[in-house]
C-alpha cells in the first residue's frame, strides 16, 4: 500500500448545504481551512451560514442558489466545476419519500430520481474530468445504507442510493489510478429536517428502538467518518459500528428475508405533503 500524504484540497464545494449533514460537511470543511462553495435551494440559510463561517475561519465562501432538478440551476453548477479550483466536490443534496409507490404522486417520484440520482451523476462527471487532469482531487457522494437493500415502502429513494453507491465504487477504481479519490457515505438514520421533508414518522416506524439507537450517530459523527475515509483513499464509509454489522448482515442474508424486513420499518405510513 502506497504512504504518499494525499494533498489537502483547497475548495470544496457543497450540495444541500443549507441544513443537516450538508451544513455540517461546510462547517467541518471550514475548520479545514477549505475555501467553500455552498448550493442549496434556500439563499437565506446559505448567506447567514456563509457569513457566520467566514467570520470564525478567514475564508472565502461563494453561495449559489440553485435547485439542482432545474436544468438550468443544474447547469449553473456544472459550469462552476468546469472552472478548475474545486478539488473537493460533496454531493449531498438529497430528497426522499415514504409509501406504497403506486400511491405516491409520480412527480414526487421522478424529482427525487432527478436529484439523486441525475444530478449526482452530472455534477460528479463535470468534476471528474477537471479533477483527473489536474491528477488531485476528491468526491464525496451521499448514498446511504438503504444503498444496499431494496426497502419496500421507501422503494425509489433506496433504489438511487443504490445507483449512488454503485456509480461511486465503480468510478473510485477508474479514478484511482489518476490520483483522485471516490468516496460514497452511507449513513443510517441521522436526526435532520430529511425526515421531516421525505414525510417519514418516526413515532409510527416498526423497530423504533433500534432506529432510534441507530439514529444516536449525529450529523457530526456522519461528516467526520466522511473525512476521514477520504482521507484514507476509501471507497465506502459507514459510520457506526452498529450500521456497519447491520450493512453486512444484509449482504449475506437471503434477499426474501432482508427485503420483508427493510420494508417492515416503513409499513403502513402514507405519504404526507
Amino acid at each position: 500500500m502506497s504512504t504518499r500524504k494525499r494533498a489537502v484540497p483547497s475548495v470544496a464545494l457543497v450540495t444541500g448545504a443549507s441544513s443537516g449533514i450538508g451544513e455540517e460537511f461546510a462547517r467541518q470543511l471550514a475548520r479545514r481551512a477549505h475555501d467553500l462553495v455552498l448550493v442549496a435551494r434556500r439563499k437565506d440559510r446559505l448567506e447567514a451560514l456563509a457569513a457566520t463561517l467566514s467570520a470564525l475561519h478567514g475564508i472565502e465562501i461563494e453561495v449559489i442558489r440553485g435547485d439542482l432538478t432545474a436544468a438550468r440551476d443544474l447547469g449553473a453548477v456544472e459550469r462552476r466545476l468546469s472552472v478548475g479550483d474545486i478539488d473537493l466536490l460533496v454531493n449531498n443534496a438529497g430528497v426522499g419519500s415514504v409509501g406504497e409507490f403506486a400511491q405516491l404522486p409520480l412527480e414526487r417520484e421522478v424529482e427525487q430520481l432527478d436529484l439523486n440520482a441525475r444530478a449526482l451523476l452530472r455534477l460528479t462527471h463535470a468534476a471528474l474530468g477537471v479533477m483527473i487532469a489536474r491528477r488531485r482531487g476528491a468526491i464525496i457522494n451521499v448514498a446511504s445504507m438503504a444503498g444496499f437493500q431494496p426497502v419496500p415502502f421507501n422503494a425509489t429513494y433506496a433504489a438511487t442510493k443504490a445507483f449512488v453507491l454503485n456509480l461511486s465504487e465503480a468510478l473510485h477504481e477508474e479514478a484511482k489510478q489518476h490520483g483522485v479519490t471516490v468516496t460514497c457515505l452511507c449513513p443510517g438514520p441521522v436526526r435532520t429536517e430529511f425526515q421531516h421533508v421525505a414525510g417519514i414518522d418516526g413515532e409510527r416506524m416498526r423497530g423504533r428502538a433500534l432506529l432510534q439507537y441507530m439514529a444516536r450517530t449525529t450529523a457530526h459523527d456522519v461528516v467526520e467518518a466522511a473525512l476521514r475515509a477520504m482521507d484514507a483513499g476509501r471507497a465506502v464509509a459507514i459510520p457506526g459500528m452498529v450500521n456497519a454489522a447491520i450493512v453486512e448482515t444484509a449482504r449475506t442474508a437471503p434477499r426474501f428475508l432482508v427485503r420483508r424486513l427493510a420494508g417492515a420499518s416503513f409499513r403502513g405510513q402514507a405519504y404526507r405533503e
